[in-house]
């Protein structure tokens, strides 16, 4: 059975809002969805607003890595779109650098396969993901993380009231996480206002110019497709643009640009970086999961809703801004045996891309920093077991159960 779960998840949102305007005086925020589809999942799988109060503090809570010090939000700030803008790719476990960048979180309710090279089909199971990786979270099993959560005494009784009687388990642990997750919807941008809204003053005339750049002469909606009636502007296939070529082509410089830290970067030759460095980790993308040759080198579109909020950009970081990512795409991206054939020259001149430049820009939700905001709050002890308890009160007043 399919439930609507975009009014389930704003029920959520709402009760959770609403309760924070009766102890601040705020008015609960706009839902933020125009221009997002219909959100359907499996009975299941739809969060009550309990379940997502005690996924938001899961979230946000250290102590669910092996040496307490890494969260889910540590790679995917929620100050930052929910992703990590001060590195290519995140720090791990011990200071270990990960392979690919850390994918936004706002929308990721729509996507049906999930990683950069789509190894998982849902939220529940992404999850447990990095929390088992040895070099994120680096629990050595899902026993572990559940005897630990159930020691911690500030999690006493909130599965039991979030999930009907249930304990903490690998099940009910997995559904907290994705059911917040799944509230994480930011449409309601600018261009949702102009294009779905039909506030035509919206958007203004570089913005404008750009949309029909965008759809037209450099033909990027041929991968970050749009429905009539919505937009997700990805068609979640797998496509080979060359980046992952790149690497490869940077090895061969004399001199490479090392960042060591967030907004310090030094210049290093070569060899002496190689001495002392880890090895690179190899990425063969979608491969590693098909193992189908034509997979090599393909990874995920990404959305590019809040795309001016999620730098750097590409599945290792390697461009940092979006005038990159446009001359990446300009030059036709990086000739390689497997790239795709739909990537070609696209000729755009300069004012042409400082319009595309604008509209990307415009692609921003209107309630970006608002979800920040409430994640923020469980990270400050703002989820303690009375409000989770409150919660499961009011929904079950709400539906009738006893």
């Amino acid at each position: 059975m399919k439930l609507p779960l975009l009014a389930l998840c704003l029920l959520a949102s709402a009760l959770t809002a609403c309760r924070r305007a009766d102890e601040s005086g705020a008015a609960p925020a706009a839902d933020g969805t125009l221009g997002l589809p219909p959100l359907t999942v499996p009975h299941a799988a739809v969060p009550s607003p309990a379940q997502v109060e005690l996924g938001r503090k899961l979230f946000m809570d250290r102590r669910l890595s092996y040496n307490d010090t890494m969260s889910c939000a540590m790679c995917h700030v929620p100050e930052q779109g929910f992703t990590s803008n001060e590195l290519a790719t995140p720090i791990g476990f011990e200071g270990q650098s990960l392979r690919r960048n850390a994918p936004t979180l706002l929308n990721v309710a729509y996507v049906q396969r999930l990683f950069h090279d789509g190894r998982e089909n849902s939220l529940e199971n992404q999850a447990w993901g990095p929390l088992l990786a040895t070099n994120e979270m680096a629990n050595p099993s899902a026993d572990h993380v559940i005897g630990k959560i159930k020691a911690l005494p500030d999690y006493r009784h909130m599965f039991e009231f979030a999930f009907n009687g249930r304990e903490a388990d690998r099940e009910t642990i997995g559904a907290a996480l994705a059911g917040y997750e799944r509230t994480l919807l930011s449409g309601d941008s600018r261009f949702d206002r102009w294009h779905y809204g039909q506030v035509k003053t919206a958007m203004n005339s570089n913005e404008q110019a750009g949309f029909c750049i965008f759809s037209g002469k450099a033909n990027c909606i041929a991968c970050h497709s749009m429905d009539k009636n919505n937009a997700l502007f990805t068609d979640g296939r797998f496509h080979n643009t060359g980046v992952g070529w790149l690497a490869g082509t940077e090895k061969a410089m004399a001199m490479r640009a090392v960042q060591l830290a967030p907004g310090l970067r030094v210049t290093m030759d070569e060899r002496t970086l190689q001495s002392i460095s880890e090895a690179a980790s190899s990425d063969a993308g979608r491969y590693e999961v098909t193992h189908n040759a034509a997979d090599r080198g393909s990874y995920r579109t990404p959305t590019l809703r809040n795309i001016a909020l999620t730098a750097p950009y590409m599945h290792d970081g390697s461009l940092a801004t979006l005038e990159q990512v446009i001359e990446f795409y300009e030059r036709g991206g990086k000739d390689n045996p497997g790239k795709d054939a739909l990537l070609k020259p696209l000729h755009l001149s300069t004012g042409e891309k400082r319009d595309l430049l604008a509209f990307l820009r415009a692609l921003t939700g209107d309630n970006a920093t608002s979800l920040a905001v409430q994640a923020r709050a469980a990270a400050s002890g703002g989820n303690t077991i009375e409000s989770v308890r409150d919660l499961a009160i009011e929904e079950r007043g709400l539906l009738g159960k006893p």
